[in-house]
């Protein structure tokens, strides 16, 4: 079978992310004539939870839980995966390519002495596995032949739509306790707390990103694009020069030190395009660059570009929204 990780937010629903995941293993499940499709889920899951996997095509839920994964640990975690995958085979394991998929199938590739892909966005073969995926921070794309089994990867952010089956699964509960090595919980989550107020919403699920740089010009001058990013109920995302001068919080950066976005549409409001920041905004399906500066890389590779001046051009967008009555 597929077995695809499958995260939880605070209410205990599925992630878009890791729906889309499943949403993947699914084609992968009608190219290959049938192979089911299974969900590992870590804490609880309730009955709406296992209804909507079912919607999605989910043969078999698997719940792990017990004392040794109430916390997360990354290895700890990956063991208790390949725990579930013993008890019910699979040929492929796979999640989201979230900061946590990522690390786990990094140590569940690791321990199964197979490849891991990163960031994939397509198949295009089953013997052997062949993806394609990003690499170089979304500058280039990669082929890649995942040779060994189970094949290990996690799928890029809105490289497909998360939709549900045609036919629905049968969402079987099965729940797992495993029993985790010692030296596998030595790094593990000790403690939690609150996060501070985010203004920017859900980056990595966002289908609409408004973003900001430099250009901006203080962290006062940012009510225009504020503005812009709540008619179009969109995200706010910004650049790292932003988040290190203090203008804005650290969970707002776009870039290949902040979230990594995949928005249908991404409006970056003064920002140069440096190749860091490239790498967190390069799988946004439509780019509309607003600069003053018509070489700057982000224009260059934009979708389209206004050139000028942002507080001329964002006010005059936002009047347009609100004449047209348009807006979140």
């Amino acid at each position: 079978m597929i077995l695809t990780l499958v995260e939880t937010d605070l209410d205990g629903a599925a992630t878009e992310v890791s729906l889309e995941a499943v949403s993947f293993a699914r084609d992968i499940s009608a190219a290959g004539n049938g192979v089911p499709v299974d969900a590992v889920v870590f804490g609880d899951v309730s009955e709406d939870l296992r209804a909507e996997l079912s919607a999605y095509g989910v043969r078999t839920v698997h719940r792990v839980g017990g004392d040794d994964v109430a916390a997360y640990s990354g290895a700890g975690w990956a063991s208790a995966i390949l725990t579930v995958r013993d008890a019910a085979g699979s040929v492929v394991i796979m999640a989201a390519g979230t900061d946590r998929g990522n690390e786990l199938m990094a140590h569940v590739a690791a321990r199964s002495g197979a490849s891991m892909a990163a960031n994939v966005l397509s198949f295009s073969g089953l013997t052997p596995f062949v993806v394609t995926r990003q690499v170089v921070g979304g500058a280039a794309m990669e082929e890649m032949n995942l040779h060994q089994r189970p094949a290990v990867f996690t799928v890029a952010g809105h490289a497909v739509e998360a939709k549900p089956a045609d036919v629905s699964g049968a969402g079987e509960l099965v729940e797992h306790t495993p029993t985790i090595a010692p030296e596998d919980l030595v790094a593990r989550v000790v403690s939690t707390a609150e996060p501070e107020a985010d203004e920017s919403g859900d980056l990595t699920s966002a289908k609409v990103v408004v973003g900001a740089g430099r250009g901006v010009g203080g962290a006062d001058k940012f009510g225009d694009v504020v503005e812009l990013t709540e008619l179009l109920g969109a995200a706010l995302g910004v650049s790292r020069v932003v988040t290190s001068a203090g203008w804005r919080p650290h969970h707002e950066q776009v870039g290949q030190t902040g979230s990594r976005i995949s928005p249908d549409l991404y409006v970056p409001c003064g920002i140069s395009g440096a190749i860091q920041h490239w790498a967190g905004c390069s799988s946004a399906k439509t780019i509309l660059a607003i600069n003053s500066d018509a070489e700057a890389p982000m224009v260059t590779r934009a979708t389209y570009a206004v050139i000028g001046d942002l507080h001329e051009i964002v006010p005059a967008i936002n009047a347009e929204i609100r004449k047209r009555g348009y807006g979140a």
